[in-house]
């Protein structure tokens, strides 16, 4: 009912540009930039090739990290649109291109959780953007989706007006996680940028017993100065075309 309700209020319009056709018309899928190989292997930036490590990774403690697109053009309109607007089929759109990025990186997950919104901005918003987006990925790899963390405080000043030295001291300690914790977690997340939210995730949840964190974005905030082809794709994967029949792990389903 709650998707019906949805398409009622949001037929089927573009989320990079708001006119044209569901989920992006072909003005704004040409501009779509999906993250592809050659890539770093641990976290997935094309910016310096075919790497073990680079200068973008993450910081410690995450394991591999992957992005499905960089958040620029319709990507970022579609982020802003889902997380401030409302427009929560955005997160079906993002979430699957999120999935199928997930399924080559020969990390297989346990549990799928997400960063979790402080109490007060899920209240202003209504709902938890990465919380949605998890969902959609637990779906589509056969995997259980688990609410594991928890928000210790609320923080006044958001993160983009940090630098990143700024955005790993503010994140330290800021999360908390259920006890307990097994096996490999993968952590969903709307946008990647430094990386300092997803490693205190990461922090907490290892504390909390898991044995190793992959990280999942719908978008990556990278500098591509000079890569004008950072994918062979420009849908990649999003409603209305054929998926992979990929797993992530023997149990996983195809969608049907």
């Amino acid at each position: 009912m709650l998707e019906a309700l949805l398409e009622v209020l949001y037929p089927g319009r573009c989320a990079g540009c708001g006119r044209g056709p569901w989920p992006f018309c072909d003005a704004c899928r040409d501009r779509v930039r999906p993250l592809a190989p050659p890539w770093c292997l641990r976290c997935g930036s094309p910016r310096w090739g075919a790497r073990v490590t680079c200068r973008d990774c993450p910081p410690e403690p995450i394991s591999v990290a992957r992005a499905a697109f960089h958040f620029s053009g319709p990507v970022r309109a579609a982020v802003h649109r889902l997380k401030f607007a409302g427009w929560r089929p955005v997160a079906r759109a993002l979430g699957l291109a999120a999935a199928e990025t997930w399924l080559g990186t020969g990390f297989p997950c346990e549990v799928v959780t997400w960063v979790p919104l402080s109490r007060r901005r899920r209240a202003e918003r209504g709902f938890d953007q990465a919380e949605a987006l998890a969902r959609v990925v637990g779906r589509r790899l056969g995997v259980p989706v688990r609410r594991l963390l928890a928000r210790a405080r609320d923080d006044p000043l958001t993160q983009a007006r940090r630098d990143r030295a700024g955005r790993l001291e503010a994140m330290r300690g800021r999360f908390t996680a259920r006890t307990g914790v097994r096996g490999r977690v993968l952590l969903v997340d709307d946008v990647l940028t430094t990386g300092a939210t997803a490693s205190a995730c990461a922090a907490a949840l290892l504390e909390g017993g898991a044995a190793r964190i992959g990280v999942l974005t719908a978008a990556r905030a990278l500098r591509l100065d000079g890569i004008v082809d950072v994918g062979s794709r420009p849908g990649l994967w999003l409603p209305g075309e054929r998926l992979p029949g990929s797993r992530c792990q023997p149990r996983a389903k195809r969608p049907t």
